[in-house]
């Protein structure tokens, strides 16, 4: 009896000791949770440490990866890991190119430079502004663009069918003589469709006249002036009776849901690139409808739709879609040709 209250007293102390290392382990926890909640932003006092502390390229790449780990920022504009983003930032602002030799990271910095990087970082962390809008550049299909907030920072899967002239959709590259890009933002699609199709004229159409303005910038620079044209157009208002070979229509498709729950990153870009209505898809039907009238007879139409391709098949039944594999990431882009497109929506 003795023998068995004390194992009775031995377990109750054993079920004691493991609920109060539960309780300390969750208010460790519920700390943890606390601190991270409340080191969302890099404080004037860091930053003076790190002015003072840090010396060499090497040190601040390595500094500011760790905040970059440390602020949970969201990695969606150009890289997909801090380290990357930290490389994107911090070696663009000091004027030095991405592939900078490993010896020359060892290169001390002035007071100057440590200031003038500090506060390129601040931003990023503290304003979660993305890195193409600190450096003023984004690169598209290889190719450098100018960027800042009037346009959205390039990021299409495009990039990938462009290289390859569409194939195996397109079967005579030297055919196509003309082409539309649609919603072209920065311009790089027309510019770098320009580039793989260079016997044809491409129309740069977008609704924003700030967005053109940044697409002049990148038309100027690549030296297209013959070749690229920025139209402003609210959808095919601005190209009335034109006939395009291929239309290549990268629209605001990010649904009511989506939109709600964006990262604070993607709020520095222009509203009117990303949201499109309750199911994402308002200006993708207006596309659907009228690009028939713009297309050659052998035409073809490439849309991109991202996630809003789950609203696609409620939407267009049985519509002759194509959509499209990549071998690099990306999804939500289809294929129509105008003799699918008059057929379907002549039920």
């Amino acid at each position: 009896m003795i023998y068995l209250c004390s194992l009775a007293h031995s377990k109750e102390k054993k079920h004691k000791n493991l609920a109060e290392k539960r309780l300390q382990w969750q208010q460790n926890y519920c700390q943890i949770i606390e601190y991270r909640m409340t080191e969302l932003q890099i404080t004037d006092e860091l930053a003076q440490e790190a002015c003072s502390e840090l010396f060499t390229i090497q040190d601040w790449l390595r500094w500011t990866t760790t905040q970059f780990v440390n602020n949970g920022l969201f990695y969606g504009h150009g890289t997909d890991n801090a380290w990357d983003e930290a490389v994107s930032l911090v070696l663009p602002v000091l004027n030095l190119p991405l592939d900078t030799p490993k010896e020359l990271l060892n290169a001390r910095l002035t007071s100057s430079e440590k200031q003038h990087l500090m506060g390129y970082i601040l931003a990023r962390v503290n304003d979660r502004t993305p890195v193409p809008y600190l450096t003023n550049q984004a690169w598209f299909g290889g190719l450098p663009f100018y960027v800042d907030e009037r346009v959205l920072v390039p990021r299409s899967p495009f990039a990938e069918m462009i290289k390859k002239q569409f194939a195996p959709w397109v079967t005579e590259p030297a055919k196509v003589t003309r082409i539309l890009d649609m919603c072209t933002g920065s311009a790089c699609i027309a510019i770098a469709l320009a580039k793989a199709f260079d016997h044809a004229q491409v129309d740069a159409v977008d609704i924003s006249f700030d967005a053109l303005e940044v697409a002049d910038i990148n038309i100027t620079e690549h030296m297209m002036q013959e070749q690229v044209f920025a139209i402003q157009s609210d959808v095919f208002s601005g190209v009335p009776g034109q006939k395009y070979d291929l239309i290549v229509a990268n629209p605001p498709y990010v649904d009511a849901e989506d939109m709600s729950d964006l990262p604070q990153e993607f709020h520095h870009e222009p509203e009117l690139g990303l949201a499109s209505g309750e199911d994402g898809l308002d200006v993708t039907r207006v596309i659907l409808q009228e690009a028939a009238e713009h297309l050659t007879d052998n035409g073809l139409l490439f849309v991109e739709v991202g996630n809003s391709m789950v609203h696609m098949d409620a939407l267009y039944p049985n519509a002759p879609f194509t959509w499209l594999e990549f071998e690099h990431g990306g999804l939500g882009v289809f294929m129509i040709s105008k003799q699918q497109l008059v057929e379907y929506f002549a039920d």
